[in-house]
């Protein structure tokens, strides 16, 4: 078992965006967040079950060479909607 609040494995990626695999599926997620922001309660099970269990609170380092400092887990996922970089990870 992971430690809640640490990213997913691989493989558990690829479970978590195995519905969103499709262009459209993807967007369409990303497009709930843009509308309905980080407090939204569908918006923010997608982002605990992508961490185990609990959103980390920031500042969140990712694997982006030259900036990758974000300051909490919903500035993150929206670059990744953004730059269609979905598994980009913590």
């Amino acid at each position: 078992a992971q430690q809640p609040g640490t990213p997913l494995s691989d493989q558990e990626y690829h479970e978590f965006f195995k519905f969103l695999q499709i262009n459209i599926q993807a967007s369409t997620a990303c497009h709930l967040r843009e509308l309905y922001g980080c407090k939204n309660s569908l918006v923010q099970r997608l982002d605990e079950y992508e961490n185990h269990g609990v959103i980390p609170p920031g500042p969140i380092c990712s694997e982006l060479p030259g900036n990758p400092f974000f300051h909490n887990f919903c500035t993150f996922s929206l670059y990744r909607c953004i730059m269609k970089k979905y598994f980009l990870k913590v």
